[in-house]
């Protein structure tokens, strides 16, 4: 038997040096080394032998499995030093080389417009406050001058929140305009009141070239004694000014808004036509970019503000139309398309 043992392990150690690959060690280790090996099978058959001669086959035995355990060890860390030596080769990275730059991030160009148009206001002395885009009705419609059965309600297109109340008033919907935080506003500070109340607001409406169901406004405010109309063409006159440059045309035209009397539109002069008619400006030459007007008188008694001491005005602006005017972009689709080719330009 230990003429055997001898055989086996000049027989393995041979073996091992013609292995080239992973695959084929293993199928060694099996062969020599594994539960049914040749190694496995002669030291069943120890039992067989005599005391004294079982001890010395038996050491001897262990002395081949430790030389073969050790050696496959040796060439097993041989082919992975060898796969090591083979990976570093083919991802090395070349230090000469010249490093890739990493795109610098930017705010989203009608975040950068509405941050703008806070700057401007703030400039003439208006404060920045912000309202929740889940509204009540009564602050949306009510406080407003739109009671359920108004007709403007229809315009809106609102989207509702399902929510179990005890009347109309305290049913819930996404804000269909930023006028909503105007009637908190109203409710809660005592003039002389200046503020511009940016955000998002909601319209379950279709999507088009100047529409889409989301979009941005910044209504504003003004309560004080004396307030008249010459105020209101005035602040939005500068606004426009210091947003589209000096020489730019501003229109005003009567129009009707329920929380205003009397109540204007404001309309500049389309800059992707110059005026001769496009698209974006439906043939007219003109685009409006805002409401505005003398707050209602009720509105302002509904939130506790005496309408014969205190005057006001109010606007609000269409915030995403602004820089589809200045850089004359003719979808409103292209500012949530999230092309970075697109968004790169600002």
């Amino acid at each position: 038997m230990l003429q055997q043992l001898e055989e086996l392990k000049l027989n393995a150690l041979q073996g091992l040096e013609t292995v080239n690959n992973t695959k084929e060690l293993e199928s060694w280790r099996v062969y020599y080394l594994g539960k049914k090996g040749e190694l496995t099978r002669i030291l069943r058959s120890l039992a067989t032998l005599p005391l004294a001669e079982r001890k010395a086959v038996g050491a001897y035995a262990n002395e081949v499995k430790t030389l073969l355990d050790d050696s496959l060890k040796q060439k097993s860390q041989t082919f992975r030093e060898a796969q090591l030596a083979v990976s570093a080769k083919r991802e090395a990275i070349d230090i000469t080389l010249p490093g890739r730059p990493f795109p610098l991030g930017r705010l989203h160009p009608l975040t950068q417009t509405l941050y703008e148009i806070c700057d401007i206001f703030v400039a003439m002395g208006f404060q920045v406050v912000e309202g929740p885009e889940v509204e009540w009705d009564y602050y949306n419609f009510e406080a407003l001058n739109m009671p359920k059965e108004h007709p403007a309600r229809d315009n809106m297109s609102t989207s509702w929140i399902d929510f179990e109340a005890e009347n109309d008033e305290r049913r819930m919907l996404l804000r269909t305009h930023t006028t909503s935080v105007s009637a908190r506003i109203i409710e809660t500070m005592q003039p002389p009141i200046r503020v511009i109340e940016p955000g998002k607001v909601y319209r379950y409406e279709a999507s088009d070239a100047t529409h889409t169901p989301m979009f941005c406004q910044i209504d504003g405010l003004v309560v004080d004694k004396g307030v008249t109309m010459a105020d209101l063409k005035g602040t939005l006159y500068e606004f426009a000014r210091r947003f589209f440059g000096r020489d730019k045309k501003v229109r005003f035209r009567c129009d009707y808004f329920p929380f205003v009397e009397p109540g204007v539109e404001m309309a500049i002069e389309c800059l992707v036509c110059g005026g001769a008619g496009c698209r974006l400006c439906g043939d007219s030459g003109w685009i409006e970019i805002l409401g505005a007007g003398m707050t209602h008188p009720q509105v302002l008694q509904r939130g506790g503000i005496d309408p014969e001491v205190y005057t006001s005005f109010a606007f609000g602006v269409g915030i995403d139309r602004l820089p589809m005017l200045r850089y004359g972009i003719d979808d409103i689709r292209l500012f949530y398309g999230s092309d970075l080719r697109f968004l790169r330009q600002f």
